[in-house]
């Protein structure tokens, strides 16, 4: 159960069922489809991401309950730039629950034992190759569902990013434009 102030972060099918108000058959055959992305427990039964289920809920236009829209996304930010870093952890966490790591290995080591919401990484960092971790977050089973924002001053490096898998692009340093993108992609109302 979630903490107070907490988001939930796994939905049962029955849950996601009621927020669809459809038969709790009808779930088992969407994730069985790949319709909706989940996991089952070593018992085989389902469970959804909480940022799983939004992501399916507003591509089919239902409404989210209010259940989905408690606490705040957590964040994972990874930047070598310890200015840069502070400045973006400053401006995300009015909105988002942020771990800031300047250390590379440090956050890909967190991600899989702690996964975010999203993942803001700097993909032009000297320590680490940058749009191979993203592929390599979205080849692993664990980590694979993670949405990643390549964070970068080279603009050029966009396609490059979104073809390794990253959800989003945002050039640096516009940090407004970085806000705004992944309230877009949590579905966080404004």
């Amino acid at each position: 159960m979630a903490k107070r102030g907490q988001a939930k972060e796994l939905f049962t099918a029955s849950e996601v069922a009621r927020f669809c108000q459809v038969d709790l058959k009808t779930i088992h055959n969407w994730a069985d489809r790949g319709e909706i992305r989940h996991f089952r427990t070593p018992g085989r039964h389902l469970r959804f991401r909480r940022v799983d289920v939004l992501d399916f809920l507003r591509k089919y236009g239902y409404p989210v309950p209010e259940v989905l829209r408690q606490g705040k996304p957590r964040v994972h930010l990874i930047d070598e730039d310890l200015v840069s870093l502070e400045e973006v952890r400053v401006a995300l966490g009015r909105r988002f629950e942020v771990t800031a790591f300047s250390e590379p290995v440090d956050a890909l080591i967190a991600i899989g034992s702690d996964t975010p919401d999203v993942v803001v990484l700097d993909v032009g960092g000297k320590q680490l190759d940058g749009l191979g971790a993203i592929r390599r977050l979205k080849s692993v089973e664990a980590t694979r569902h993670t949405r990643v924002v390549a964070y970068s001053r080279d603009g050029a490096a966009r396609e490059s990013a979104i073809e390794a898998g990253a959800t989003g692009f945002v050039a640096r340093p516009d940090v407004a434009k970085l806000v705004e993108t992944l309230e877009t992609m949590l579905g966080m109302e404004r």
